[in-house]
């Protein structure tokens, strides 16, 4: 197998696996901000998430719409770490992207028990958004602490 496939597999195993993301944000003075949100990821190389707009994180995707993400699992043993690091663009969906993504969004929690979501939910007067980051690059954690590259049709 190769170190591309390895890469691709794990990508999509720790997406899969994996129920919260850390979304690093800046804001329009490049001061960082990092928070963990809950994620729906659709199809390969997007991750959806409801915020409040208000929020640090929000308002930095507002002003400035590159994002960095990591998926990881926190408690592997020293030494066992894997993890997936994407660059994305996030947005906040409205309109029909809304509406498609608040679908997918609400069939992801709903499989992990939770509820159902609806358009109304994340639209004014309502207090949550829904957002989407669409991953442009990813990479995982290989040997070595070593970057290896996956594709966005191969992973997310």
């Amino acid at each position: 197998m190769s170190e591309r496939t390895d890469a691709s597999e794990t990508a999509r195993r720790l997406v899969e696996a994996n129920r919260y993301m850390t979304l690093a944000t800046a804001d329009a003075g490049g001061r960082p901000w990092a928070s963990p949100v809950w994620y729906a990821p659709v199809g390969d190389g997007a991750f959806l998430w409801v915020s409040d707009p208000e929020a640090r994180h929000s308002r930095n995707i507002a002003r400035r719409p590159e994002v960095a993400i990591v998926v990881f699992d926190s408690t592997v043993p020293v030494g066992g770490a894997e993890a997936l690091y994407c660059d994305a663009v996030a947005e906040q969906l409205a309109g029909p992207a809304l509406e498609e993504g608040i679908a997918a969004f609400s069939r992801h929690s709903e499989a992990g028990g939770a509820k159902a979501w609806a358009p109304e939910d994340v639209s004014p007067p309502a207090r949550l958004r829904l957002y989407r980051a669409t991953v442009t690059s990813s990479s995982v954690l290989g040997p070595g602490d070593r970057r290896l590259p996956v594709t966005p049709r191969d992973g997310a």
